[in-house]
């Protein structure tokens, strides 16, 4: 770095001059690691600048908390665990409303939908088993092809009726997808 071509500034102080003037020893000033702005011959020049940028690196690198491994802290950690406390607990109120709602009937979880509707659908379509037979017995005289008839279109029902459970889902979805669109 040393170039004789160079003059030397009047604002440039040698490390003796410039620790001095800073009130500490050349050794503190070494410890530093602030960057010559010249070197003439065998002499090092420092200007106020570079000592200045060389102290504000190293505050804002001393304010900043490191970990185990020296790596930074984020200096918002306390915010975002804040954060994330009271998203937990809005989220552990609003469960608990939920609960109570289903305790109080007045909500209905979709399990319990599908659950009640499968039930309902299997009693269902078990009396749709009998619909023909009781016929028969109300009336005596009817045709069997009559009768007949009526099976098949009770057969359909049945099975009609037991997949309503297996609907729900899907109607679900669709339920939702229309809350959504009348939001938007």
């Amino acid at each position: 770095m040393a170039n004789p071509t160079i003059s030397r500034e009047p604002h440039w102080l040698n490390k003796s001059r410039m620790a001095t003037s800073l009130g500490i020893t050349t050794q503190a000033f070494d410890k530093w690691g602030v960057q010559p702005v010249a070197k003439i011959g065998r002499d090092v020049f420092y200007d106020v600048r570079s000592v200045l940028d060389n102290r504000l690196k190293h505050q804002v690198t001393k304010d900043q908390p490191v970990d185990d491994n020296g790596n930074p802290i984020d200096p918002l950690i306390e915010y975002k665990q804040a954060q994330q406390k009271l998203r937990l607990t809005t989220e552990q109120a609003d469960a608990q409303e939920m609960r109570n709602k289903v305790k109080a009937k007045k909500l209905v979880p979709v399990d319990f939908c599908l659950f009640a509707l499968s039930r309902l659908s299997a009693k269902l379509g078990s009396t749709l088993d009998t619909v023909h037979l009781k016929v028969k017995r109300k009336c005596p005289d009817i045709e069997v092809r009559h009768l007949e008839a009526i099976q098949r279109e009770v057969a359909v029902t049945r099975n009609d009726a037991v997949g309503l459970a297996d609907l729900l889902p899907e109607l679900l979805d669709e339920f939702v997808d229309t809350l959504d669109e009348g939001a938007g």
